[in-house]
């Protein structure tokens, strides 16, 4: 079970992701993931789910500076018909299918160095690293074809 669920959570995001492309993108939809995902770090109110800053700080940069640049660069949005969507990248779904494929192999790695709760914060981290840099961007982006 606990290998079977990030491979069902992964093509949930993969299904939601896909369905992005095809309705209009507004500053509400891109805010909201990040806004939402943020309530996960009330995980560190749980003494045994927290971990160094030095690893936090690394897992969170990880994923701002390195894992987020194939979706910064895969999720471009153009305007079309009064409204602004995010262009299909033939590369997205490899790209998402690839990150994903990553971050499970080092769950795995790390998985067993750490205890769950710790590997648990450290991959949220890095989740939210990758998150922000991207919608962060796709709002910059949105501005600038809206303003």
């Amino acid at each position: 079970l606990l290998r079977v669920a990030p491979v069902v959570g992964g093509g949930a995001i993969l299904a939601w992701r896909m369905r992005e492309t095809r309705v209009p993108v507004t500053p509400k939809s891109i805010v909201i993931p990040p806004a939402a995902m943020s309530t996960g770090a009330a995980m560190f109110l749980a003494p045994m789910a927290r971990v160094p800053w030095s690893w936090a700080l690394g897992a969170f940069l990880a994923g701002f500076l390195v894992l987020s640049l194939p979706l910064v660069h895969s999720s471009k949005l153009e305007p079309r018909d009064g409204h602004v969507y995010m262009r299909r990248s033939p590369w997205f779904l490899a790209i998402l299918l690839g990150l994903l494929g990553l971050r499970l192999a080092l769950h795995d790695y790390i998985g067993h160095l750490i205890s769950p709760l710790q590997t648990a914060a450290v991959f949220f981290l890095l989740a939210f690293g990758m998150i922000v840099r991207w919608r962060s961007d796709m709002y910059r982006q949105y501005r600038r074809l809206v303003p």
